[in-house]
């Protein structure tokens, strides 16, 4: 067992974490990186990364992760491949965090960046295909599918805005859902029925996701949740858009989250309720979810980590010449 001691320790090694480690470790506060169950988060299981500013060309997911890594170690970051499974948050600065190996990280300031994975049906198929046809992310790889027959699963907010996103690409896209209603708001639910690009297939629950000769997708074997019913839709692409779980439970009753578990922060800004403990990335951001915003806040939740030290430095400077 052994204690750690940084002035900024991050938990979280996707975008957002290591973003935060190169800003910290520039700015001289030696972070920790402990790297979680998923070095690298999302980016490691997603192949082509075609969105990502600064390549021309289509990149691999977990090569630019690597590249961010190298890059934070480079700098001055230590990474330590632990998983947190308790934080202590109520006293203030010192934070202090225990993994499961037993060892003790004590940070100066803490950022939150344990990101978020997306919800899976569970179904035969759904992972052998991940990355051949299967996504959970539209506004990733719908790019990839121009021209192309699709199909979106699911019936919230997300489903209807990926149908709608992929209208960009495609012009025979199929919205699937299990009930015979939507649940996502009113106004996308208008602007879908009346786009005229989009099918909605109603009752149908998706038992299986199926690929052809060529290792891709091939088509989606459905069942109708009234008649019972089975069936096939033969697609090129199909989204499972049911929603995300974003990594708070450590967080739970030590920081403020929203109705869906996700960790809040003052808008505009990757502090939370809490001086000296930031968030960025999946972890608190429902609506964009891509590297690159990830990256963005992870860099400013290094800079507003400086600045709360400095701040903090100065008073204590204050305090000290006063007495």
């Amino acid at each position: 067992m052994a204690t750690h001691h940084t002035k900024m320790l991050i938990i979280g090694s996707g975008p957002a974490g290591y973003s935060a480690a190169i800003y910290a470790a520039r700015a001289m506060l030696e972070p920790i990186v402990v790297q979680g169950l998923q070095p690298g988060g999302q980016l490691t299981i997603t192949t082509d990364v075609e969105n990502y500013p600064g390549f021309r060309d289509v990149v691999q997911g977990p090569w630019l992760m690597e590249e961010m890594k190298a890059q934070a170690e480079h700098v001055g970051t230590r990474m330590i491949w632990d998983t947190i499974v308790s934080v202590d948050l109520e006293n203030g600065a010192p934070f202090r965090a225990v993994g499961d190996s037993g060892d003790e990280y004590i940070g100066e300031t803490l950022v939150i960046a344990t990101g978020a994975q997306a919800k899976w049906l569970g179904v035969p198929g759904e992972m052998e295909l991940g990355g051949k046809g299967v996504s959970a992310c539209a506004t990733c790889d719908g790019f990839f599918y121009r021209g192309k027959k699709v199909a979106v699963i699911g019936g919230g907010n997300t489903a209807v805005e990926e149908a709608l996103y992929l209208t960009n690409h495609s012009d025979d896209v199929t919205l699937i859902h299990r009930r015979d209603s939507l649940r996502a708001e009113k106004i996308l639910q208008e602007r879908l029925f009346a786009n005229p690009k989009i099918t909605v297939l109603w009752n149908k629950a998706v038992d299986g996701f199926v690929g052809g000769e060529n290792g891709m997708l091939h088509h989606l074997a459905l069942t109708d949740t009234v008649t019972g019913e089975a069936s096939t839709l033969e697609v090129d692409g199909a989204f499972v858009a049911i929603g995300h779980a974003p990594a708070t439970e450590l967080f739970k009753g030590k920081l403020p989250v929203d109705e869906s578990g996700y960790l809040l922060t003052e808008p505009g800004t990757p502090k939370t309720a809490i001086p000296g403990v930031f968030a960025a990335g999946d972890v608190t951001d429902h609506v964009y979810r891509q590297a690159v915003t990830a990256a963005g806040m992870g860099c400013m939740a290094a800079l507003d980590g400086e600045r709360f030290l400095a701040a903090r430095a100065h008073a204590a400077k204050e305090t000290e010449a006063a007495e």
